[in-house]
């Protein structure tokens, strides 16, 4: 099941901010991140703020169907405007995620992104993702959302084996992800991603070399790799306690990350972020970059996260909570804390470092810079960037890129 939130102090009804949230904002880019929280089924490792319906139904979800969801969501946006007040950002991402976006009707994606526009404006280069199962899309679906003003698609295809989706409880077919890019490619889709998971139980080399060809040969202009983290309270978590799938080992995580890197950058795919590559600088997803070098976002949806200038909240994570909280007229924030000095920096140097140009030296204090020469000495970081002020991660350095955080960040 979803994990818990955070504690944190109230957020007031009408969820206004700090005056100190909007303080330099002018300088900052504006993103949007509307969280859909509904699936199909529940795979096996997802431990997402989503449901299913019949979860809905079993917790007495009255006010969190599907087919009101957009109105609702809408309805957080325009709170979000009054909220920031007079601020002139137009919005430069939006992000739609989940959960399962195209469960909803395309209308109904299109009607949120509508609400972003009308309330705040895009900027006249928005990238406007949204997430995608390659089962619940079609042509038409996908020539709607274009038509209405998404330009970014990221496929969820994990794997190219049957036997690798069936053991994450997957829906699709092998072969369908791949499919998938070529009709966002006929709708007119600038740029198209393939999410990858690697290190699934009974996953060999030869099935992960597979499924990076069949991602590589479908042509998107991204792909992200992510190793497969399994969390406790999950399906997968109890069919390994159980000894019905085997657990792979951080070593195994290990040489799926080295040969994703290089089958990827052999397709003229660079890292840009430890986990993600693209063609080009103009197929980075730039919602994403928001996160990582610390940008200000607002979160829309069930149990979503929203940051502004150092003030971070959440929202209450039940869509039936949520939809009833937004019917009265509240924020349906669960909670917030202000971030302090420290705290940012820690963060900058926690999601800089993840990025091909790395953080700088100076955000290190006096025990983080020795452990940087450390790094450096070990073959973590890299010499050129570091004799210019900068801790950049070397290969090996973003296989061990948890611990060598953890070593800065003193």
């Amino acid at each position: 099941m979803p994990s818990v939130l955070p504690d944190g102090e109230p957020v007031p009804d009408d969820g206004a901010l700090p005056a100190s949230a909007l303080d330099g904002a002018a300088d900052r880019p504006l993103g949007f991140y509307l969280h859909v929280p509904y699936c199909a089924t529940r795979c096996g490792y997802c431990d997402f703020n989503t449901y299913t319906a019949t979860e809905l139904r079993s917790s007495g979800g009255v006010l969190a169907s599907r087919d009101n969801y957009a109105d609702t969501l809408v309805d957080e946006v325009r709170l979000a405007r009054k909220a920031l007040g007079d601020d002139p950002r137009p919005v430069r991402t939006v992000f739609v995620g989940g959960g399962t976006p195209t469960l909803l009707a395309a209308g109904d994606l299109v009607r949120m992104l509508g609400a972003v526009r009308e309330e705040f404006g895009l900027a006249p280069d928005a990238e406007v993702t949204t997430e995608a199962n390659p089962d619940s899309v079609d042509p038409a679906y996908l020539a709607e959302l274009r038509a209405g003003g998404f330009n970014r698609i990221s496929f969820g295809m994990q794997s190219a084996r049957q036997h690798v989706l069936k053991v994450l409880d997957r829906t699709h077919t092998p072969g369908r992800p791949e499919a998938c890019v070529g009709e966002a490619r006929a709708a007119g889709f600038d740029h198209v991603n393939l999410d990858l998971i690697y290190g699934t139980p009974g996953e060999s080399d030869d099935d992960w070399r597979a499924s990076l060809d069949a991602a590589i040969g479908a042509g998107p202009d991204h792909v992200s790799a992510y190793a497969l983290i399994v969390e406790e309270g999950t399906q997968l978590a109890r069919r390994i306690r159980r000894g019905e799938v085997p657990m792979t080992d951080d070593d195994e995580h290990a040489d799926r990350y080295l040969i994703a890197d290089e089958v990827l950058a052999a397709a003229g795919f660079d890292w840009y972020e430890v986990s993600n590559w693209a063609t080009s600088a103009a197929g980075r997803c730039l919602h994403n970059e928001l996160y990582w070098r610390g940008a200000d976002w607002w979160g829309a949806g069930p149990g979503a996260h929203s940051h502004v200038g150092g003030v971070r909240w959440w929202n209450v994570k039940h869509p039936g909570a949520y939809a009833a909280a937004l019917a009265e007229g509240r924020s349906p924030g669960a909670g917030r804390e202000v971030l302090s000095g420290e705290d940012r920096r820690v963060e900058r140097v926690l999601l800089e470092l993840r990025l091909r140009e790395g953080c700088e030296l100076a955000l290190l204090r006096p025990a983080g810079l020795a452990a940087a020469r450390r790094a450096l000495t070990d073959g973590l970081l890299d010499p050129a960037p570091f004799a210019a002020g900068r801790a950049v991660l070397t290969l090996r350095g973003r296989l061990l890129a948890d611990a060598v955080v953890r070593d800065l960040v003193d």
